[in-house]
């Protein structure tokens, strides 16, 4: 059976719009061309797969199995059509964003990029420690998501925000400070603004605390927080089971508002640089705990 993916586009057509004038008119064709359209597809298919009357149009029980098979096969010939036709973007694309912001989107993200722009060098770093910000603004990065506390005003803002959020200090939910003992914290190395925030916050405070465990990466400092080791700063959407937050807790002081904001470098930007930013603005940020119920201890 050798189907002309016009003869599917015809059927797909007149299923979706519900009849076959307006599916003629949604393909920029005349009624009896869609008719002829799938009087051959059933011709082809050796079954009928639309039951007609005066009134209504329906899918035969071969009809409904049919349109999955021919959604499956428009959708693998786009698909196709997307991933080996030639681009004329070409270049490359540096890109800076801390492993928190898109979580187990960014590899999609990066893998529909490359598929759309194959000409396209992607480069890209990711990291809790990374100075985005300073790697944008000495050019060293075309464009980057950076996680800040919120400006206090606008004027003092930059870039695109992506996604707002709040820092809290968070600890296993099982946590215990022995009386007069002095808070062991958890950081990330610096540059951080996690670290840098819950500093600023500390400074001047009549707290007691010391730097009990380092790690650059986000999977040790919520090994050492659920194990009940230390304390540490964290975004709200980035608590999860077993972790909770503490503020006001031990003399701990509030905490600023977060963003994470896109930042674009101040040069040029390339038509590869505006369409992969394009791509960041339109892929939603990840927010691995923001639908449960936070609980506070």
């Amino acid at each position: 059976m050798n189907l002309d993916p016009a003869l599917l586009n015809a059927f797909v057509a007149v299923t979706e719009a519900g009849g076959f004038t307006k599916a003629a008119r949604r393909l920029n064709l005349t009624q009896p061309a869609i008719s002829h359209q799938i009087r051959r597809l059933e011709e082809e298919v050796g079954r009928p797969l639309l039951y007609r009357t005066t009134r209504s149009l329906t899918l035969t029980e071969d009809g409904e199995e049919f349109l999955r098979y021919a959604l499956q096969i428009l959708d693998a010939m786009q698909a196709v059509t997307r991933r080996f036709r030639s681009s004329p973007v070409v270049g490359s694309v540096r890109f800076g964003a801390p492993d928190i912001f898109m979580g187990e989107r960014l590899p999609a993200l990066l893998t529909q990029f490359s598929r759309a722009y194959p000409n396209v060098r992607l480069d890209v770093s990711v990291g809790m420690s990374l100075d985005s910000q300073a790697m944008v603004e000495a050019q060293e990065l075309d464009l980057a998501v950076v996680l800040c506390a919120r400006p206090e005003t606008q004027r003092d803002a930059e870039g695109v925000v992506l996604r707002r959020s709040r820092f809290v200090w968070a600890a296993a939910d099982s946590f215990e400070l022995r009386e007069g003992g002095s808070l062991p914290l958890a950081f990330f190395p610096a540059p951080c603004v996690n670290r840098r925030v819950a500093v600023e916050a500390l400074e001047g405070l009549p707290v007691d605390w010391h730097v009990a465990f380092t790690s650059s990466s986000q999977s040790g400092i919520r090994a050492a927080v659920m194990a009940g080791l230390a304390i540490t700063p964290l975004t709200y959407d980035d608590l999860e089971p077993g972790i909770v937050v503490i503020d006001g807790r031990y003399g701990l002081p509030p905490l600023p508002e977060a963003e994470f904001r896109l930042l674009w470098g101040k040069g040029d930007k390339t038509l590869a640089v505006r369409e992969f930013g394009r791509l960041v603005l339109d892929t939603p940020a990840e927010v691995p705990f923001r639908t449960r119920k936070a609980k506070a201890a």
